[in-house]
């Protein structure tokens, strides 16, 4: 390997260090996204439970929580969509610094290479206003200090 090639390589690589600290936040996004996405299917399954042995008027309340569970799951796994996506297009970015440096036959790809990264940021933008309007879905239907009528002192 010649002294020229390898100072090419470590340039691209230098080059795609960004980008890998980028999907290493949008891992750790991943991560925290599918653990609310659990947490909301477990607490669906709870209520739904509930439903078989619930009052007409606790149903109907049953009933609800569960249209604003699929709502938040719903938004959650949009979120989750759009940062898998955009984890993607860093991985193609990487690998579209990486091919540009070796094939000197390709025409130049640097428009393209912007352009997918530009992509990248802007899924993974959306993908945090999805999580974002989740919380606060999550966040306006909390009750602290509200006792509920039917349920037994504890």
């Amino acid at each position: 390997m010649a002294a020229a090639d390898l100072g090419q390589i470590s340039h691209v690589i230098q080059l795609s260090v960004a980008p890998v600290f980028l999907l290493t936040g949008i891992a750790g996004l991943l991560g925290v996204t599918a653990t609310r996405l659990a947490r909301i299917v477990d607490r669906a399954r709870a209520v739904e439970s509930e439903l078989r042995s619930a009052s007409l008027q606790r149903s109907a309340q049953i009933h609800e929580e569960l249209k604003r569970l699929t709502r938040r799951a719903r938004l959650i796994n949009r979120a989750i969509t759009l940062c898998v996506v955009a984890a993607l297009l860093v991985c193609a970015v990487i690998v579209g610094l990486f091919i540009t440096a070796y094939y000197e036959w390709l025409p130049d790809l640097t428009r393209v290479v912007a352009a997918v990264f530009a992509l990248a940021l802007g899924s993974l933008i959306v993908g945090l206003l999805f999580f974002l309007r989740e919380v606060y879905l999550a966040t306006a239907s909390l009750r602290f200090g509200v006792i509920d009528a039917q349920a037994p002192p504890s």
